[in-house]
């Protein structure tokens, strides 16, 4: 059976060519990078190669990256980092009162559970709405700024729906009011271009496996002068702010991922915009009473989200697996109990549709050929499902 693989979002495969680059230093250049002898030197020179890449795909300057464990720790550093600065402690309840965050209701678990935790030490946090698109209100942002507020965080494109967020207008607000900004980039970086200046950002975190690089390896972009405590203590690694010893091996290879995604993005976008485009307007033709959650607002090229109501997403996963085709939905389990993704509600949809909504997320070497199967497979799959479905209205 040729698998087709959908679910991009979740995870990419390690690209031949990253792969090629990183395995020189699983062997024959296996030095520390902060040794002082020539293997550590060689290894140094490979970890501030892939420092200017990463830089570059971002343009940013090479000393405002530290590479970390991927996306989670990236977002954990930023805010925590940012919220914590002058503090010693999270024992320190009483002063962090004085502290508050604006975030939205669609982040990813990495920045809402952190946002959490913030909270749970005393730390206000606003979390704004979205409307039917996903997108927030500017003037919801404008009114939660506090004079105690010190961060704003959101997400750049969301990883259920792909939905863009207007992160130029929001970084002008942000510098106009002298907050830092933070954005989760992890779904976005590699995608779309990612301009840390244009979009007047002071914090960025990325993941490697999200755009062919591997897992376990990640990055944060910290503008020079940005007042930003550091979460982990040991050597000095990375100016202090992430100590311990560098992944080299994977920084090489988010490097390499970083500069071919820098060089093929424009093609890359538009050849997956059009097969995602081909995707889902075959799907509506051929699938009664399906639609694009969040079809109208601007989404990264490679994402298309769709509600088939009569069915269970989950069900409609499983079913087109056992046919050879990898998609996800956006559901989380939780004490055995499948609950509605938290996007889906926040855009306005009853727990139903959320649970009946599926994600389809394609990438760089997804063919024309697959997107074929793809439409021969989903409307045989969904009407064989909703066949059985007492609550689909026939």
């Amino acid at each position: 059976m040729n698998r087709i693989y959908l679910d991009h979002n979740a995870t990419t495969a390690v690209d031949p060519a990253v792969l090629d680059a990183m395995l020189p230093y699983f062997s024959a250049e296996f030095g520390n990078a902060s040794s002082i002898h020539t293997p550590g030197q060689r290894a140094r020179a490979a970890v501030e190669t892939a420092r200017e890449q990463v830089a570059a795909l971002l343009n940013a300057r090479p000393q405002e990256i530290v590479f970390t464990s991927g996306g989670t720790e990236s977002d954990n550093h930023a805010i925590f980092g940012m919220a914590l600065h002058s503090f010693t402690s999270l024992a320190s309840s009483t002063s962090l009162t004085s502290r508050h965050v604006i975030t939205t209701t669609i982040e990813h678990e990495a920045v809402l559970n952190t946002c959490q935790a913030l909270e749970s030490q005393g730390v206000a946090v606003t979390y704004l709405p979205v409307n039917r698109e996903g997108l927030i209100h500017l003037d919801d942002l404008r009114r939660a700024l506090r004079p105690e507020t010190v961060l704003i965080t959101v997400m750049h494109a969301n990883n259920e729906l792909g939905v863009i967020q207007p992160l130029a207008e929001i970084g002008r607000i942000a510098a106009e009011a002298d907050i830092y900004f933070h954005t989760d980039a992890v779904q976005s970086a590699g995608k779309i271009p990612v301009d840390v200046k244009a979009l007047q950002l002071d914090l960025l975190a990325i993941s490697g496996h999200k755009f062919y690089a591997p897992k376990g390896i990640g990055g944060l972009f910290i503008k020079s002068g940005t007042r930003l405590r550091q979460l982990l203590y040991g050597g000095h690694h990375q100016r202090g702010f992430r100590p311990g010893t560098e992944n080299v091996a994977g920084i090489v290879g988010l490097g390499k991922a970083a500069d071919l995604a820098r060089l093929s993005l424009e093609r890359d976008a538009a050849r997956i915009c059009y097969l995602r485009d081909t995707l889902e307007q075959g799907i509506l033709a051929r699938v009664p009473d399906s639609r694009i959650n969040s079809a109208n607002a601007p989404r990264t090229p490679n994402t298309s989200n769709i509600l088939f109501p009569g069915i269970e997403g989950e069900a409609l996963v499983i079913a087109l697996d056992l046919k050879g085709l990898a998609c996800s939905t956006g559901a989380a389990c939780s004490s055995g109990a499948v609950e509605p993704s938290h996007v889906l509600t926040a855009i306005g949809l009853p727990a139903s549709e959320a649970r009946a909504s599926v994600r389809f997320s394609l990438g760089r070497h997804t063919s024309e050929a697959e997107i074929a199967s793809a439409l021969e497979l989903i409307p045989a799959a969904v009407a064989q499902l909703r066949a059985i479905s007492p609550s689909y209205q026939r």
